[in-house]
């Protein structure tokens, strides 16, 4: 049922916000720069790949609908092996002016994402001590995301979740009671966590969180962080968690990660476990440092050959390399292509030569 009803739903959220009072308040990059990529009017770059929208879906949730998981894979509403991409957004309480509507719509009108992510700042003067200003922001994105027929994950952005572990039964309850009907929907119960046992820490606190979400949302996805900044993927394969849709989180920064790493993912593969992307970069793990762009693509092409879903850190204007706006961007989207650093140049190029154009 949830796939139907929210078929309808999408519909009529894409027509209205078609009007002038919905996410158009801003032209596409090619009217912004004044370039000419589409001459033949099918939203393709002329010399890039026929992946092209032939008009048969308005968005790319109508199109795959309720995602599950099938062995090691991501599968649609039609048990085919999907591939999101995607953007996230950086820590909510530093850089949240770009939690807006404009942004979630220009994302996916011109840089072709599958899917955004709103990553909730929990310790650092975030949800801890201003739950009701941050999930404000959360709310904006996932909505504008659902209008827009995209795929979202809400991330428990923390290190220290196992500390927290109350507060994160109690969002997650919240964000599934509100939202689980909606099957744009992938709840990431945490994002990073330090040097940890997965056994004997983290598969009981995702256990708890889990426990909360399927009282409400029986189906949509759950992405759960792994030991040692969501590295550690290999130590899942012996003690997989008891849900038939949830997936495992792998991080990777290209200057900094290297073939150790996809070694690492290829074991978890081998062995059946589902892995989900939700943050890399092409740059060194600590955001700046430099950019691989050699890395970037070897990694790209790992993911593509295994059909990893993937989304990109940060839309966010810091001065550090990681960062895909230049300082003082538009916070409602809009971007003309001197606003975009190194990386989102080559993120965004990378998006909308993979991507449908919805």
């Amino acid at each position: 049922m949830k796939t139907i009803t929210s078929f309808f739903l999408i519909l009529c959220l894409a027509v209205g916000c078609s009007s002038s009072e919905g996410k158009g308040m801003e032209q596409p990059m090619d009217d912004v720069t004044g370039e000419n990529e589409n001459p033949d009017g099918n939203g393709q770059d002329p010399d890039g790949p026929d992946t092209g929208n032939t008009g048969s879906f308005l968005s790319v949730v109508e199109e795959f609908g309720q995602l599950s998981v099938t062995g090691n894979k991501m599968v649609d509403q039609n048990g085919n092996s999907v591939q999101l991409r995607g953007m996230s957004l950086f820590w909510s309480q530093w850089i949240g002016k770009y939690y807006t509507p404009e942004v979630v719509a220009w994302l996916k009108d011109d840089w072709r994402c599958t899917a955004v992510r709103a990553a909730l700042a929990v310790e650092h003067e975030g949800y801890l001590e201003n739950p009701e200003v941050e999930k404000q922001k959360i709310f904006a994105v996932v909505d504008a995301a659902i209008a827009n027929g995209l795929y979202v994950i809400i991330d428990w952005h923390d290190h220290h979740a196992e500390d927290h572990l109350e507060e994160s039964v109690a969002f997650f309850g919240e964000m599934a009671e509100k939202y689980g009907d909606y099957p744009n929907i992938i709840y990431e119960t945490y994002n990073e966590p330090l040097n940890v046992s997965w056994k004997n820490v983290l598969k009981p606190y995702h256990e708890a969180v889990i426990s909360e979400i399927r009282k409400y949302d029986s189906d949509n996805l759950i992405v759960c962080g792994t030991p040692n900044w969501s590295q550690d993927v290999e130590d899942v394969i012996f003690e997989k968690l008891d849900d038939p849709n949830v997936m495992y989180t792998l991080h990777y920064y290209a200057a900094t990660h290297k073939q150790e790493l996809r070694n690492k993912a290829l074991l978890a593969i081998n062995n059946n476990i589902p892995i989900f992307v939700t943050e890399y970069g092409v740059s060194e793990a600590s955001g700046d440092g430099s950019i691989d762009g050699t890395e970037a693509e070897t990694w790209w092409n790992f993911l593509d050959e295994y059909n990893i879903s993937h989304l990109n850190w940060s839309i966010a204007d810091k001065e550090e390399l990681s960062a895909a706006l230049k300082p003082g961007a538009s916070t409602i989207g809009g971007w003309a292509l001197d606003d975009l650093t190194t990386s989102g140049t080559m993120v965004r190029e990378h998006l909308r030569e993979k991507n449908k154009a919805y």
